[in-house]
């Protein structure tokens, strides 16, 4: 019972890092129906940017994480304004995708010449001794990570409901065409949205950077699993990537101590094609009908 609790503290931790990158997928995917296939390497770069103040220039670790969200805001705008919006203007439906593939691998690039290909450690801001919690054995930053994007998620969630700019972000999700007409510009709502998608990234990258190791190829594995627990939960729904990231995070812990490592990855596909076939909007998503 002791090994079963402590799987499942970890994989709850590892879960809400997948959380927060699907919830990443959400943004953007409800304002401009697209995608950025290169959010891993956002939450990449932002680990290696928060490496490099932490560890090269000395600076606080709490005073790093709204330095690294502004870069991921920023490298979020560059990938709309690259990738995206030219294929939203001739109406691609498909360009997106490989501008945003692309992108990820140029970041990738950019991050092996910049900080080499070697993975490193980044020092844990919270003391490394664990906390003992249940009979399990559970780090500091482990609990940090788990309130941390839950923190995240509902800041941002406030911000659609009660802000003018949510607002605007909501609307344009519901309808594109009528906000238009409305005056919103919501050429600048789907910028915001990449930003801000790209943000909780970086984030992310922070959060998890002291539990792992830091490199330029970390980034590629998480994007692709966030993107599982989005299209398992629901690309529309919040409530949706919380529980497909504790589901697979729970899945893959478990999976790894009772069967083999080699195949701690096997359940989260597994349930990916089984949603995929029987509810194909995700747990909590909704089926939207299109008149044509």
């Amino acid at each position: 019972m002791q090994i079963l609790t402590q799987l499942v503290f970890s994989g709850i931790a590892l879960g809400m890092i997948y959380a927060v990158i699907a919830f990443g997928y959400q943004l953007t995917f409800q304002t401009s129906d697209t995608l950025n296939f290169g959010q891993g390497e956002a939450l990449m770069l932002g680990a290696l940017v928060g490496l490099t103040l932490v560890a090269t220039f000395g600076m606080n670790y709490w005073l790093c994480i709204p330095i690294v969200c502004a870069f991921g805001a920023l490298q979020g705008v560059v990938v709309e304004r690259i990738g995206v919006r030219p294929a939203i203007k001739i109406k691609s439906e498909f360009g997106w995708i490989m501008s945003t593939i692309a992108l990820g691998i140029i970041f990738k690039n950019v991050a092996e010449n910049v900080w080499g290909r070697d993975d490193l450690k980044f020092p844990s801001p919270l003391p490394e001794a664990p906390l003992h919690l249940l009979g399990a054995n559970v780090l500091p930053m482990e609990l940090l990570v788990v309130f941390g994007a839950l923190a995240l998620m509902l800041a941002v969630e406030f911000f659609n409901r009660r802000t003018i700019w949510g607002k605007a972000v909501v609307a344009t999700f519901n309808d594109r065409e009528a906000a238009k007409l409305m005056g919103i510009n919501t050429g600048r709502v789907i910028t915001f949205s990449y930003a801000l998608s790209s943000l909780t990234a970086a984030f992310a990258g922070m959060l998890i950077a002291p539990l792992t190791l830091t490199g330029a190829t970390m980034g590629a594995v998480l994007g692709l699993k966030a993107f599982a627990v989005a299209i398992i939960g629901g690309l529309t729904s919040g409530l949706g990537v919380v529980v497909g990231g504790l589901i697979l995070g729970i899945a893959e812990t478990s999976t790894g101590y009772y069967i083999s490592t080699g195949y701690k990855d096997v359940p989260g596909l597994v349930l990916l094609l089984i949603v995929l076939a029987y509810k194909p909007a995700g747990l909590f998503g909704k089926t939207a009908i299109k008149k044509v």
